[in-house]
């Protein structure tokens, strides 16, 4: 399988960020990225999706949407929209309706910021996810770098400090975040979890204070989707395309947060009877079970089954796991960061059924 690192939830100037679309494909090219997803709000643009090159790579950048109701007050329930050949804004009143739609289109859609605070400093809302009662939907922004900016500022002190030192943000999901999707995993229901920039590149002030708020550069190094594909890209567009969303669709992705360290390279799997599953798929074994976790670099690293840890590991990069249990089976990885632990790795479950 090949890995490709992938950012998405972007906004430009057709929505409420500030940059064009050849700004955030360049972007995305000096980050070292694959490919981007732009997903501006209430609109979906056309006649942009194409691919950026320099000297030594490329990066192809796609268009989505984010969905909500703008006749809501506040304007929660916020779903990204993928892969569909049309704009979706028009059914966005019902959030059912919106969503059996996009998977009318073949479509994949996305929770967006599930749980996320207000923030009266900036007149931020908050626009969480509310409509609980949805169903088949794809999955969940488990991990969404403006809300955690949102969530962690104390202050207009500690505001100016994180605008100008944005490296000391990303410490992990939401919890409740990941309580809610370890829950719907737990009763049988397959949710691909995704990571979000939610990058605006917003040009913020303060009194003397101007500040452009997460430059595109910065998220992208950031938190990713490193999404595992058949081949690598080709440079056919609609081929392309479906390597990025057939993985999205499945889950075949972790999330990594590449700013502690590079995720790349990183793997997790089960194999028995010489057969081998990745993350999102379903792996039917008889006689047991071997899953497999392959590290980057030395970290603490937890396996969780159906939510709750069944290993733990520190300073190895190698990790041998057996089991004869059926299960969810996920893992999740944290490193010491300017001085604080940290989330580096989360991955899309595989999930075990015993014959």
């Amino acid at each position: 399988m090949q890995e490709l690192i992938v950012n998405l939830h972007i906004h430009s100037i057709y929505s409420d960020g500030t940059g064009t679309h050849a700004e955030i494909g360049n972007s995305a090219l000096q980050a070292g990225l694959d490919a981007v997803i732009v997903t501006d709000h209430n609109v979906l643009v056309h006649g942009v999706e194409q691919y950026f090159h320099n000297a030594s790579r490329q990066v192809l950048l796609l268009t989505g949407e984010e969905v909500h109701d703008q006749d809501r007050q506040p304007q929660k329930s916020h779903l990204l929209i993928f892969n569909s050949p049309d704009e979706m804004c028009g059914y966005a009143h019902i959030p059912q309706d919106l969503i059996n739609q996009v998977k009318q289109r073949n479509g994949l859609a996305f929770l967006a910021h599930p749980y996320e605070k207000a923030l009266p400093l900036f007149k931020e809302d908050d626009i969480s996810w509310e409509n609980w009662e949805a169903k088949n939907y794809t999955g969940i922004e488990l991990w969404n770098g403006m809300s955690e900016f949102k969530n962690e500022i104390r202050n207009a002190l500690h505001a100016i400090f994180l605008a100008y030192n944005p490296r000391w943000i990303p410490f992990g999901p939401n919890q409740e975040t990941l309580n809610r999707w370890d829950q719907l995993l737990s009763v049988g229901v397959k949710v691909v979890a995704i990571g979000g920039s939610d990058s605006h590149a917003m040009h913020m002030s303060m009194g003397p204070f101007h500040r452009v708020i997460f430059p595109y550069v910065s998220h992208f190094r950031s938190i990713n989707n490193h999404i595992l594909t058949p081949m690598g890209l080709c440079g056919d567009l609609s081929k392309d395309k479906a390597l990025i969303y057939d993985a999205l669709r499945v889950g075949r992705l972790f999330i990594g947060n590449d700013l502690l360290y590079p995720t790349f390279g990183f793997g997790f799997s089960a194999e028995s009877e010489g057969r081998t599953a990745q993350m999102g798929e379903t792996f039917v074994f008889k006689n047991g079970c071997t899953l497999r976790i392959r590290l980057p670099d030395k970290s603490e690293c937890t396996l969780l089954r159906d939510g709750s840890p069944v290993g733990h590991w520190e300073g190895q990069q190698i990790i041998t796991h057996l089991t004869n249990q059926p299960g969810v089976f996920r893992v999740e990885c944290h490193r010491r960061y300017l001085g604080a632990r940290r989330g580096w790795i989360y991955t899309n479950p595989i999930y075990l059924h015993k014959k």
